[in-house]
């Protein structure tokens, strides 16, 4: 059984973010494999409401007692929400980082973006080869 919650609504990147499509919108995070290699995360950092950014760019930082991540945009997509309840807990991206500790919602600007990225059978075999 597979070590890492992979689920099958998300699309993945190799930078281990996800996103999930819900109507017009999206939801983007990171992934379980990326919470669990980060270990305990202690500091979020989130864009600002209204940027556009493309796919591939930056659009925050994670940091926990082992490392700091770059936060990569799956898709192309203006910020129209962030998870601000992460700020004054980051530690929720350790217990549930697909569900109350997603990151950003994003209108998308260009859907094809999603066929680049991984499902979830894919992405969980690239986790295990990372190990």
């Amino acid at each position: 059984m597979a070590q890492w919650k992979t689920p099958d609504d998300c699309r993945y990147t190799k930078s281990d973010e996800w996103v999930r499509l819900e109507g017009a919108e999206a939801l983007v995070g990171i992934t379980d494999y990326a919470q669990s290699s980060l270990s305990d995360i202690v500091f979020i950092e989130l864009p600002s409401v209204g940027a556009r950014l493309k796919a591939g760019e930056r659009f925050g930082t994670v940091e926990s007692v082992k490392a700091a991540a770059d936060l990569n945009m799956p898709i192309s997509g203006e910020i129209i929400a962030v998870n601000s309840a992460l700020s004054d807990a980051p530690e929720k991206i350790n217990n549930d980082p697909f569900g109350e500790a997603w990151l950003i919602r994003i209108k998308p600007s260009d859907l094809a973006e999603l066929d680049a990225l991984m499902d979830a059978e894919a992405y969980l075999k690239y986790c295990e080869e990372r190990g």
